[in-house]
């Protein structure tokens, strides 16, 4: 058995699915590109039958990427199946990654199939598919919950139908990690042909214990695949978190013997520009990319920190990416040194022009913040970046009166399809009074599901990154707005909602 164990990230695909965490195809690239650097083995791009959208992300990830698997969920079906080979094609190295479900609550209440049923559609998909493409991963959804036997028999025929991974996924996050890595061995003994595929493995979080299944499912399993996120990120509780598996692995290698290709210093990166990008804040105490992973208030851990760091620290935050606040630009820096921090914070703009635009916005943050760190260059690229000509919506200007006893006042500017438009109105504070300015206007008739506000670094002077989550006939999408400003971070957060509910609109209106 190897003492490799690749690595799998679903950030794209599965992560993108939590309720407003829909990236644009610029987003999606500029994240596989950190995923690269990373240096992660397979990166999920997509489901390219679900959207062109979709399609066209895998599409533009499979030319930029050259050093991971580029790999595209599809249904068990020929139409999805062709439709990821075709997204594919251009790949340096590409999956296709089929799936259909096996356990019986599945195969009767969603699929309504019969278990021989699945079986054949199993194969049918898994020989189409090797016919376009070489590497061929199988899932079985829900596998967790499916019969042992009925579950080897699926898998056994997979494999001799040419899939080269076999997934077997706590779907529901429904596991307990002895209990599944046992589950995992034990179908491992039973299939013949076993050590013919790398096995896999891909838990959810419901329980909180999707790091720990996965684990299981290596350790006592002999599984070499783990399938996971970044922050893990996903629907529901979310996924399997890649930097708490790689970390596990990586610091009690003692225990697991494995290696793993990823260059954890860049993990930091990754996680601020996947959480900025979406507006999911990662939490201060989150394990190895949280604000407080690596930070002691006891005066008991201070002191055994100061004399040796290993008495309360078993991974050197260095290691992660974790680096002093260091005041890395200002309002005297060129246009060179701006450009070569980007690149070493691990963001590629498109063109010329856009590298311009984002000077240009560099300089007006720096004659309002005299210090300007790493995460404001992140925040000023992700969340004012992430506005393009195309998009309807976008900010101008701001200003509101508020005092204690009156009632709060904004005029907010903003262009609507290359028109400017005024608007004005009154609120229960600042922000209230902006959000309904521009619904007096916009009158989206979407409702506010949330609305959050984060630091971006540690001083009053920091910007503030604010995220709107909006909901419309059912479609949820997030807007991420950053400004020194709260209220102008929150008029851009809500105008940046407002584009991806108007493109969400768009798309749908284009495939009916």
């Amino acid at each position: 058995m190897s003492d490799q164990l690749i690595i799998f990230d679903t950030t794209l695909r599965d992560g993108e699915q939590s309720p407003g965490a829909s990236m644009t195809r610029d987003e999606k690239l500029r994240i596989a590109r950190q995923l690269e650097r990373l240096k992660v083995d397979v990166i999920e791009a997509g489901f390219a039958a679900a959207s062109n959208g979709d399609f066209e992300s895998i599409q533009g990830i499979a030319h930029a990427i050259k050093d991971s698997t580029i790999c595209s969920l599809s249904r068990a079906n020929d139409r999805d199946i062709a439709r990821a080979a075709e997204a594919l094609k251009g790949a340096n190295r590409a999956r296709i990654h089929t799936f259909i479900a096996t356990s019986p609550l599945h195969m009767e209440k969603k699929l309504r199939m019969t278990p021989e049923q699945v079986l054949e559609q199993a194969k049918q998909a898994v020989r189409f598919g090797r016919n376009l493409i070489e590497d061929i991963e199988f899932s079985a959804e829900d596998g967790y919950r499916s019969d042992p036997e009925f579950l080897a028999r699926v898998i056994e025929a997979v494999i001799k139908e040419g899939a080269t991974t076999i997934n077997v996924p706590d779907t529901v996050g429904y596991a307990i990690p002895e209990l599944y890595g046992n589950f995992i061995k034990d179908l491992r003994e039973r299939v013949p042909n076993s050590d013919k595929a790398i096995w896999s493995v891909h838990c959810h979080n419901d329980l909180g214990m999707a790091v720990a299944n996965s684990l299981a499912g290596v350790k006592i399993g002999g599984a070499r695949q783990i399938e996971c996120t970044i922050n893990g990120l996903g629907e529901r509780a979310g996924n399997c978190s890649l930097e708490e598996v790689v970390m596990a692995i990586k610091t009690r290698k003692d225990y697991f013997g494995l290696d793993v290709n990823i260059d954890t210093k860049h993990i930091v990166a990754a996680s601020r520009m996947v959480s900025q990008t979406t507006g999911f804040v990662v939490q201060p105490n989150k394990a190895v990319v949280g604000a407080n992973a690596f930070a002691h208030a006891s005066g008991i851990h201070q002191d055994g920190v100061l004399k040796a760091r290993d008495t309360y620290e078993i991974m050197r935050a260095e290691d992660v990416g974790w680096t002093a606040n260091k005041i890395v630009l200002g309002k005297l820096s060129g246009r060179n040194a701006f450009k070569q921090r980007l690149q070493e914070l691990g963001v590629e703009l498109d063109s010329e022009a856009a590298i311009n635009q984002a000077f240009t916005r560099f300089k007006e943050l720096a004659d309002r913040k005299s210090e300007i760190f790493d995460e404001d260059i992140l925040a000023l690229v992700n969340a004012d970046g992430a506005s393009h000509q195309e998009d309807p919506f976008h900010f101008v200007s701001l200003a509101q009166q508020s005092e204690t006893g009156e009632r709060p006042h904004a005029t907010v500017v903003f262009s609507s399809q290359g028109r400017e438009v005024k608007a004005e109105s009154d609120g229960n504070g600042p922000v209230d009074a902006s959000f309904k300015a521009i619904e007096s206007e916009v009158k989206s008739g979407a409702e506010m599901v949330l609305y959050s506000v984060n630091a971006i670094s540690g001083s009053t002077e920091s910007q503030g990154e604010v995220t709107v989550r909006l909901q419309r006939n059912g479609r949820v999408v997030n807007g991420v707005g950053a400004d020194p400003d709260i209220v102008v971070a929150s008029a851009k957060a809500y105008l940046s909602a407002l584009n991806k509910l108007h493109s969400n609109m768009e798309v749908v209106a284009a495939q009916g």
